[in-house]
């Protein structure tokens, strides 16, 4: 009987050892898992076949608009690389099958309907790759198609990934997952022997040149900062000055609640809130809430919750704090005063108040301060925020309404409030002549 030894980075062989009904990684670019993965999935598929079972190994992405999006190519290079599966699979332009007709390689985009795969027989593998986008949706549906099991064996769901948001659904999903029959890892750069020559040289770049993204996209990390977002440097510099920490807040001083107005329902924007001191010329941001579709009273209860009562806390609304909710026909000033809080509305800035706000904010970073522990969200938000581009003409188009503008909103609010402190002259006293 021949043996034949594949090569993986050492972190990733307890993952293929023993029984699972999910293999995965996560990490950043250079760690060999796309790679590893995909011949991993080869050689499983050759000892099925080996062992007379038939079925077919599925390779999904959320998008996949053609077999150019698909992992085909990466399942070629890593087959070609061992000759006993270049002498099982039969490798064609637009295929993968095995030489016996017994495993085949299927591709598909788990944004359409997937029941037309299951239908050309059984999934014996799917692996997932670059699954951060998945939805809940597509997991719901992909998941209980892997059914099939036979003497010692049953069909498992494979997934790599580069982490972006903490609350994607297959960082729920899969990435602390106690279930021993989920055996997911961490994979880096550092964890691959074969690490190349010209990707150090590139991360070695990345780290000089553009070290607000270089922790998401070698260290595996959760996006903080998007290339070209407004804030970008700024919350860099501020992790790199240890602005970003423990940054409680002062009991002595008044907390301010910075909002941006969203609505119920749940096509409603987001209700976007920070809470901010002003401490002499520090700006410092203790908190952040954000909720969709949600009435004022949820708000309210998350208020009290954190301590932000009316005797410590009060209200900083953009002008539209007046306007009726369309759900409830209550303002939102109306709604907080009869809360027992003080409330100030904002004036309406005018054209170019987007733009203001950023101005404005920019120029006050270095005078603020995160809570680490409780800001993370709203700093996501943050360094989310940017430009809509015209990709054609080359021209900005003003902020992106996306997800991340209602907190930036908010607090760019929060920055257009802040007043220079006032400096007093000493008082001078009369002097006083006593016989």
């Amino acid at each position: 009987m021949t043996t034949a030894q594949i090569a993986l980075p050492e972190k990733l062989i307890p993952v293929f050892q023993g029984e699972a009904d999910v293999r995965g990684a996560y990490g950043g670019r250079g760690s060999a898992k796309t790679r590893s993965f995909a011949k991993m999935a080869a050689v499983r598929g050759y000892a099925y076949g080996m062992a007379g079972i038939k079925g077919m190994l599925l390779c999904a992405r959320q998008f996949m608009n053609s077999l150019e999006d698909s992992s085909l190519e990466e399942c070629k290079r890593a087959i070609e690389e061992e000759p006993f599966l270049l002498d099982y699979y039969e490798i064609g332009e637009k295929y993968i099958k095995s030489r016996d007709g017994r495993i085949w390689f299927a591709f598909a985009g788990l944004d359409r309907n997937i029941a037309s795969i299951k239908s050309k027989g059984r999934i014996l593998l799917c692996w997932v790759d670059e699954a951060e986008p998945v939805t809940d949706e597509a997991w719901t549906t992909l998941i209980p198609t892997l059914r099939e099991e036979g003497d010692g064996w049953s069909a498992e769901l494979w997934v790599t990934w580069n982490p972006k948001r903490k609350n994607a659904p297959v960082e729920k999903r899969f990435r602390n997952s106690s279930d021993p029959r989920v055996k997911v890892i961490q994979l880096n750069w550092r964890d691959n022997p074969k690490f190349p020559a010209k990707l150090e040289r590139d991360r070695q770049r990345d780290m000089a040149e553009r070290p607000e993204q270089y922790d998401h996209v070698w260290e595996g990390a959760y996006v903080t900062t998007l290339e070209g977002a407004y804030y970008a440097a700024h919350l860099a510099k501020a992790k790199e000055e240890g602005r970003i920490g423990f940054f409680p807040a002062d009991p002595l001083m008044t907390i301010r609640l910075i909002c941006d107005i969203g609505g119920t329902g749940a096509k409603a924007d987001a209700f976007a809130m920070w809470a901010i001191q002003f401490i002499g010329r520090e700006i410092r941001v203790v908190d952040y809430y954000e909720a969709v579709g949600q009435p004022l009273d949820a708000h309210l209860a998350w208020c009290r919750k954190r301590g932000y009562t009316p005797d410590r806390a009060q209200f900083w609304l953009p002008h539209d704090g007046t306007t009726q909710d369309k759900v409830y026909d209550v303002s939102y000033e109306s709604a907080l005063k009869g809360a027992g809080y003080t409330v100030t509305v904002v004036p309406n800035q005018g054209k170019g108040a987007a733009m203001a706000r950023i101005e404005r904010t920019r120029v006050l970073f270095p005078q603020i301060r995160f809570n680490e522990a409780t800001t993370e969200a709203g700093r996501a938000a943050l360094g989310w925020y940017h430009e809509k581009r015209d990709q054609e003409r080359g021209i900005g188009l003003g902020p992106e309404h996306d997800w991340a503008s209602h907190g930036a909103d908010a607090f760019g609010l929060g920055c257009v409030i802040w007043e220079e402190p006032k400096e007093y002259a000493p008082l001078e006293y009369p002097e006083l002549n006593i016989a």
